[in-house]
């Protein structure tokens, strides 16, 4: 079951110059940073309202996050749906036919976590969190 947006990713080439905008444009400051080698990111988490802005810049230069740059430049990356258990709903969404990108969930910044195929979702690329 859905519980809430839990964040919303931006792909971007450098987290330092990223975080200044972020910080004065808003006054809005980085809360964790951490290195995600199996997703191929340096990640950091700006807490707003009861979510999260998550900021994403590729440190593996064949990883998903740039390729996404390279094709379609900076700007937002998924959005993240909270849920109770990541591997239920993952297995409820494959044996509807869901295409997903993972199977199980496996570790990310917002938790275990878990992605969509985007042809699954017209073309969003849709993460669900567990908290752990």
């Amino acid at each position: 079951m859905i519980k809430r947006v839990n964040h919303i990713a931006i792909a971007v080439k450098n987290m330092d110059e990223a975080l200044s905008v972020f910080e004065n444009l808003f006054g809005l400051k980085a809360a964790h940073i951490e290195e995600l080698p199996d997703h191929g990111v340096k990640a950091a988490a700006i807490p707003i309202g009861d979510g999260e802005i998550e900021l994403l810049e590729p440190i593996d230069p064949e990883g998903a996050v740039a390729k996404f740059i390279e094709r379609r430049g900076e700007g937002i990356h998924h959005i993240c749906l909270e849920v109770d258990n990541i591997d239920e709903e993952l297995k409820s969404l494959a044996k509807r036919g869901v295409e997903l990108i993972d199977k199980v969930g496996r570790k990310g910044l917002a938790g275990k976590v878990g992605f969509l195929h985007p042809r699954a979702a017209k073309g969003v690329i849709i993460e669900l969190a567990q908290k752990v």
